[in-house]
């Protein structure tokens, strides 16, 4: 299969993606598919074989049986690709145009959650009358990789917080500071993987850096948590997936205190370095990483193939 692997990207996590890609590229050529990269530059053009991509409506993309966009963040993760890749007529790896902008929009998903009674962080706008206490997180509510978050942990900084969250994004969300330990739960194709435990080397709070610095986060593969715990972060994975009418693959996000769990954030693309969780999830399940890549591919085009035969 030709895999045509977009990375790069319009947003603050254009140096993400590439490192996200490059993983993916070789995982895909491990499985035995053939890659050709595409380049989203900063200035928003696509390049491939140091030759800007000429893209036309119901063409396809440079022959690919398949697209498989490795972007994160606004301009990427948020839709507005997967909406160029279904003008374009080729099938693509990850959630659609719905799913991929509720779910890039966190004011957007926990409305989405708590309408269909998803235990959730208390949230709310920074406009609102608030009762959650402090600490308190503010956030832009449409990017990832912890770009933008601020920790409030007294009232008089609280709007000095919400300036700098609205650099990133003008719109931009408040959540209660959660107890217990973080816990992720990979998802593909709407399976759950076994949940990981995400423990800091140095403490504090699963930030960029910690994210993205080799040694600076140990995954901890079973999370040390209940069995009732586990069974019940797994259930609201696959829910939440569900509900948002997520395709392919998702990492999401809880806080688990006891047998208390929390959905924190759901991501239709997540990090896919070397040290992103996703994929070390369903190595520990017994999925290597090449495999669930080719699964994900074999997905996009089963459902390509499944939306010709509709007659929208």
């Amino acid at each position: 299969m030709i895999v045509a692997v977009l990375a790069g990207g319009r947003s603050s996590e254009h140096d993400v993606s590439l490192d996200s890609a490059a993983s993916v590229r070789e995982a895909l050529r491990a499985a035995g598919h053939e890659v050709r990269m595409v380049e989203l530059r900063r200035d928003g053009t696509w390049w491939h074989g140091g030759e800007e991509v000429t893209l036309r409506a119901g063409r396809g993309l440079l022959d690919a049986d398949v697209a498989f966009p490795v972007l994160h963040g606004p301009f990427g993760e948020d839709g507005t690709v997967q909406g160029l890749l279904e003008l374009l007529d080729v099938p693509y790896v990850g959630s659609g145009v719905a799913a991929s902008a509720v779910c890039m929009d966190k004011l957007l998903l926990k409305d989405l959650m708590a309408s269909s009674g998803i235990p959730q962080v208390a949230y709310g706008r920074p406009e609102d009358e608030l009762d959650i206490g402090w600490p308190r997180w503010v956030k832009p509510a449409r990017l990832g990789s912890s770009v933008g978050i601020v920790r409030v942990d007294r009232p008089e900084d609280f709007a000095g917080a919400v300036r700098v969250a609205r650099e990133h994004d003008p719109r931009v969300i408040v959540e209660a500071h959660a107890t217990g330990i973080e816990v992720e739960c990979s998802v593909l194709g709407g399976e759950a993987s076994v949940p990981g435990e995400i423990s800091l080397a140095t403490g504090g709070w699963y930030d960029y850096e910690a994210k993205y610095t080799p040694g600076a986060m140990e995954l901890v593969v079973p999370a040390r948590i209940s069995a009732a715990a586990t069974e019940r972060v797994r259930e609201l994975a696959v829910r939440a997936f569900t509900i948002a009418g997520c395709e392919g693959l998702a990492r999401v996000d809880f806080f688990v205190d006891g047998d208390t769990v929390l959905l924190n954030e759901l991501n239709t693309m997540p990090g896919m370095t070397q040290t992103s969780v996703w994929g070390k999830l369903w190595e520990a399940a017994g999925v290597p990483y090449p495999e669930a890549l080719d699964r994900l591919c074999a997905l996009a085009v089963e459902r390509f193939e499944r939306a010709r035969s509709y007659r929208f």
